[in-house]
């Protein structure tokens, strides 16, 4: 196992959460290996999005537990849950378009009065971290909102990278980039996985999916439908998983 990426259990134990009326998550369990990349499946709707806010402390549960390394934790605000080694890239891109590329991706890092990556070391340790998710160069000291929009994508990757995550979340993170890009970035995760990491990767492409996970969780309409390993699936299978239960038609006699 590599130093720099340590090992962490995750899970998720009858988990639920509602919004008023609305039920996003109903009792949901799934058990997260270290050194996996696990996949989370779903239509719109399904409960994807609100799993990955409980999971980055945006929104807390309404019941259930969450499990880090197999002891209840109750994380309630994004701060607590990244000192408890977790990362999230969402769906958006989350920049400071006056800020450079450097400042950008150790957003957040610093405390007051103290920098957390010497002044001397910034531009390197970022430098590094890029070259590793990006074929295309990405300039340190450029303004991140001067970038296209791939660009700006790679350096919200590099921001989750860069903090070393024991629990890393990619929701539908690779969206914009190109193929070379997100293969790098892909490499990268695998790499992750391999030195114990753990991965949890959102998105709706068949590829990404078969192409990344170890396993692969479909949720539907706020509950857990099957979590089985990519050997023992199949696109139409995982299609049909994650359809909606239509009502049988009546027949007219």
């Amino acid at each position: 196992m590599t130093p720099d990426v340590p090992s962490a259990s995750l899970a998720v134990d009858a988990i639920s959460k509602r919004y008023g009326e609305t039920v996003a998550l109903d009792g949901v369990s799934i058990d997260f290996r270290p050194g996996s990349v696990h996949t989370i499946l779903g239509e719109n709707g399904s409960g994807k999005s609100t799993l990955v806010k409980l999971l980055s402390g945006v929104v807390f549960k309404d019941s259930g537990r969450l499990l880090v390394d197999d002891v209840p934790f109750e994380g309630r605000t994004p701060a607590q849950f990244s000192a408890r080694g977790f990362a999230t890239v969402f769906q958006e891109v989350l920049i400071a378009p006056d800020r450079t590329v450097t400042d950008n991706v150790l957003l957040g890092m610093d405390r007051l009065f103290v920098r957390t990556v010497p002044r001397q070391h910034r531009e390197a340790r970022v430098a590094e971290m890029l070259k590793r998710i990006a074929v295309s160069a990405v300039p340190p000291d450029a303004l991140a909102g001067s970038l296209p929009l791939a660009q700006q994508q790679l350096i919200v990757i590099a921001r989750a990278l860069v903090r070393d995550p024991r629990i890393l979340i990619l929701d539908e993170a690779t969206a914009a980039l190109d193929h070379a890009d997100r293969e790098a970035v892909f490499v990268e995760v695998e790499r992750r996985a391999r030195a114990g990491g753990l991965v949890l990767f959102i998105s709706h492409r068949m590829d990404e999916v078969f192409r990344l996970s170890d396993r692969i969780s479909v949720l539907r309409s706020g509950r857990l439908v099957k979590t089985l390993a990519r050997g023992d699936a199949t696109t139409d299978e995982l299609l049909a998983l994650m359809a909606p239960v239509r009502p049988p038609e009546a027949h007219h006699g």
